[in-house]
């Protein structure tokens, strides 16, 4: 039961908190509709301003929604148009915390498995996978999500997980070979024994053959062989970016080295790679590894130093050991010393 009088304190907070969201939802939309290559610099320190004076939560879950809302449409979006929408994200990422970057990546990996489960007929799949690209682009997340994400659609492989696989490998195909070059070489040996291995009407596909020459090029370097391969924007944006970000590197030590089954069950397991971050779900460890804690060692007390703990309440194994060695010490150096093993 909630009192009347408390119950018109919490709405009235409620009401106070909407509000502030509210308004604090129109500033970010504002700097987002007016978002472009020229005034990054100012919409990313005003941007910055807004993460200092208000809750980083209320800010990262802000402005994942606008973005989300942005750049996730039923109809291709232009590359310039997500490049410099992840670019403000990246810089934010760099200058103010990496949660800004872990909280928005965890929601478009989210929402990228679950389109990939329902059949959609837009074009929110690729929307996403380019977003994914392009915080891998601007050193956000690691190459180790890419290959989660590659591995996961030549697994499955039909025609629809082939265009995405021709897509990402567009995007950051040459970044995958500098990064790695053995993950993609395997990656490149598995989809050419799934598509051997696929049925004859996907095999005659000549999309699939695409895509085979395609990872063919990747593996020998050649950028001519893949059609309408342009680095160049991207680098542009790159040399932006390092300009704007405060710290001394754009920021390799800050990639989120994190895979796709992590993300995906973050709500159960916890998000291991946010510093601080809190944990109130199940326990990380099963109940079977507690027993093998070790025993606190007591060593030998009377009856009587057990029987006075007792009667001291000392309910638990460290505390019966911490009194028994205080009551027990010769002297301080003694009790150091016993209090340290």
């Amino acid at each position: 039961y909630v009192p009347p009088h408390v119950r018109k304190v919490q709405e009235t907070i409620d009401d106070k908190k909407r509000e502030e969201l509210g308004r604090l939802k129109k500033m970010v939309n504002g700097l987002i509709n007016r978002l472009s290559e020229p005034n990054l610099a100012s919409i990313s320190g005003q941007m910055e301003e807004l993460y200092m004076s208000n809750s980083r939560k209320d800010m990262n879950e802000t402005l994942t929604d606008i973005l989300m809302n942005a750049c996730v449409t039923a109809v291709a979006m232009p590359a310039r148009l997500m490049m410099e929408h992840v670019l403000l994200v990246s810089i934010l990422h760099h200058n103010v915390g990496i949660e800004v970057g872990a909280h928005f990546l965890e929601a478009v990996v989210k929402k990228f498995d679950e389109l990939c489960k329902s059949d959609v007929e837009g074009k929110e799949c690729e929307n996403l996978l380019a977003l994914i690209a392009h915080l891998y682009n601007f050193h956000v997340v690691h190459s180790l999500l890419i290959f989660d994400i590659l591995k996961k659609l030549v697994s499955t492989f039909t025609e629809r997980e082939i265009e995405l696989i021709l897509f990402l490998l567009k995007n950051v195909g040459f970044s995958l070979r500098k990064d790695d070059a053995l993950a993609l070489k395997e990656l490149i040996t598995e989809a050419q024994k799934k598509a051997n291995t696929a049925d004859k009407k996907l095999q005659d596909q000549t999309r699939v053959r695409f895509m085979l020459e395609t990872m063919l090029a990747l593996r020998n370097n050649d950028m001519r062989k893949i059609p309408g391969y342009d680095p160049e924007p991207v680098e542009k944006l790159r040399k932006l970016q390092r300009t704007l970000v405060h710290s001394s590197g754009s920021g390799k030590e800050t990639q989120l080295r994190v895979s796709l089954e992590s993300l995906l069950s973050a709500d159960r397991v916890g998000r291991w790679w946010i510093v601080g971050s809190s944990w109130s779900g199940a326990p990380m460890i099963s109940d079977t590894n507690r027993n093998t804690q070790q025993n606190l060692q007591i060593g030998k007390v009377s009856a009587k130093i057990m029987e006075l703990a007792r009667k001291q309440r000392m309910n638990t194994d460290i505390r019966r050991s911490i009194f028994c060695v205080l009551m027990t010490s010769e002297d301080f150096m003694d009790a150091f010393e016993k209090l340290l093993k």
